[in-house]
């Protein structure tokens, strides 16, 4: 009976990575370039990427990102640490909801993005990544991250970390873009997204790194694996009450809890 358990938790162990899409040679040329490629990604594309996300995020602005965050259930005082933090866009709303009371902690991968969030934003802000987060044990009540779960290497390890730094009770929130379900969306969606806009993002200051950028964030919303997966990774990572709030056939927002 011993050696069986010893077996089941070596293959717990040995346990594959839960991979949010498949490795994109057009843009890395393995596994283990994706966290540099990202990085140096979102460096060379700070300086200009609220304008960018403007077109890309077709009216998914601030009023979306507060509904989002009043609805999964963040009030005045909380602790929030904000995953990928990017120029501060969600961890911005956050911060006016959460008040004087509350915290706010953004994290980002990318020094470029870090340095272009203190430009705006009193909160702290550290470097890392969401498969390691510098914080301690059940440290904070709210975990966000805004448009980039796709970026990480590892979904399961991903909430395994998001669970270990809440503390009981506390929320884990995302907000996802994924690939429509009605084919007629899906087909504009990606003439938009997928064509329209990396064009724009060249043409209209961003050049050809504002371009890269476009493509590669539609290439890894079409490639992305379902939901089911992403809420089935929340749910082996330990979260309980894992529910996706669809808006529009696109804007998913994950959510679940720490029990």
């Amino acid at each position: 009976m011993e050696s069986l358990v010893l077996d089941a938790e070596e293959k717990t162990l040995k346990r594959a990575p839960v991979e949010p899409h498949p490795v994109m040679t057009e843009f890395y040329g393995e596994k283990d370039a994706r966290a540099g490629f990202v990085r140096s990604l979102f460096n060379d594309t700070a300086h200009h990427y609220d304008r960018i996300n403007g077109l890309f995020s077709i009216g998914s602005g601030n009023w979306y990102r507060k509904h989002s965050l009043v609805r999964a259930g963040l009030v005045p005082g909380h602790r929030v640490l904000d995953v990928a933090v990017g120029t501060g866009l969600v961890a911005r709303q956050a911060a006016a909801i959460t008040g004087p009371q509350g915290l706010v902690i953004g994290l980002d991968l990318s020094e470029g993005m870090l340095r272009e969030a203190r430009r705006t934003l009193d909160i702290p802000l550290v470097q890392g990544t969401a498969e390691s987060l510098p914080l301690a044990d059940a440290s904070v009540d709210f975990v966000t991250m805004g448009y980039a779960l796709r970026h990480v290497s590892d979904l399961t390890g991903t909430f395994r970390e998001f669970r270990r730094v809440l503390r009981p009770g506390g929320t884990v929130l995302l907000l996802e873009i994924a690939r429509p379900t009605r084919p007629m969306v899906r087909h504009a969606v990606h003439a938009y997204l997928g064509g329209l806009v990396p064009l724009i993002s060249r043409v209209s200051g961003g050049g050809s790194d504002g371009m890269r950028l476009m493509r590669y964030y539609w290439e890894t919303i079409d490639r992305c694996v379902p939901p089911e997966i992403i809420e089935r990774a929340m749910a082996d990572a330990g979260l309980i009450s894992v529910r996706c709030d669809v808006d529009f056939d696109m804007f998913r927002n994950y959510s679940a809890r720490r029990d």
